[in-house]
């Protein structure tokens, strides 16, 4: 199993490329402390970062919400996430940029702390393997709910909101389920621990409108694909107990891709043609990618 602080390569750290094993952050930094540190994840396909300038727009407003800035530029950003991948002969894989507080001050106010970035990347197989994929994954109901967005930064991709992510993920495993579905702080249907989900009904593509949750990058990518498909996309307010009427359930991400579901808590579903219709799509829409010129453009 791959240990993420021993290996070879490079990652870019503050504008520089340090080797793998030496890009260390202090242990009382903030960001590791106090959760001020946002994050991307992106995926690469045969050497092109996709949708590579709505990821780092999002990390810069990730970190305006947490009331810090990022000190270079977002086109220094892209032209370093191409130079992480070709430092470490990534053609098709996964690139993690994060920001976060550093050391100079301990305690809930940090108004003196540098921020530094750093942006890593590896080979990324599939999130689910390719059988429970095909079959489709099995989900747990989560025991806990997405807060209000009055009492977090609900629209920022912020490593705190992930804690009860990985809470939830992790009892689902324990019990033998692939990940966890979460509601709402008001019972609603939300996504999963780091996806959002649609439900098929009756030829109709559903999914919960994102006023607590990230409206992700892929959720919209797979949103224009069914539109040009021509098939319905509602989004709207949908209660757990609509689960029964959906023909078919699939999640979307970065890193999930499209991965359709096969059960929720007691419900069985059974991937069919708009699943198989919309996988297709989004892997000719990644396989034919056009190459990138964001890692030589301009500030």
């Amino acid at each position: 199993m791959l240990s993420f602080d021993d290996h070879d390569g490079f990652i870019w750290y503050d504008g520089k490329m340090v080797p793998w094993r030496e890009a260390n952050l202090h242990v009382l930094s903030h960001g590791l402390h106090y959760a001020s540190s946002v994050f991307e994840g992106q995926r690469v396909y045969a050497g092109t970062i996709f949708k590579l300038a709505e990821h780092t727009e999002r990390l810069f407003e990730s970190a305006s919400q947490l009331g810090f800035e990022i000190p270079f530029s977002q086109g220094h950003i892209n032209r370093a996430n191409y130079d992480v991948c070709k430092a470490n002969n990534i053609d098709d894989g996964y690139v993690r940029p994060v920001a976060w507080r550093g050391s100079e001050m301990m305690g809930v106010s940090a108004q003196q702390n540098a921020i530094h970035v750093a942006i890593a990347a590896w080979e990324w197989p599939s999130y689910f393997s390719p059988e429970a994929r095909l079959k489709g994954i099995k989900l747990q109901w989560s025991d806990w709910r997405r807060p209000d967005p009055a009492t977090i930064p609900a629209k920022a991709k912020a490593a705190g909101l992930y804690m009860i992510c990985t809470l939830s993920k992790h009892k689902a495993e324990a019990e033998g389920f692939d990940d966890a579905l979460m509601l709402d702080w008001r019972g609603r249907l939300a996504e999963s621990t780091g996806a959002n989900i649609f439900l098929v009904i009756n030829g109709e593509l559903h999914t919960p409108t994102p006023d607590c949750f990230l409206d992700g990058i892929t959720r919209r990518t797979v949103i224009g694909l069914a539109e040009a498909q021509q098939i319905p996309v509602i989004e709207r307010i949908i209660m757990p107990e609509e689960l029964e009427k959906a023909d078919e359930v699939f999640l979307t991400g970065t890193a999930a891709e499209v991965t359709p579901v096969g059960q929720i808590g007691d419900l069985s579903f059974t991937p069919g043609e708009v699943c198989r219709i919309l996988i297709d799509d989004f892997t000719a829409l990644t396989n034919g990618l056009e190459p990138d010129p964001a890692h030589i453009g301009s500030d």
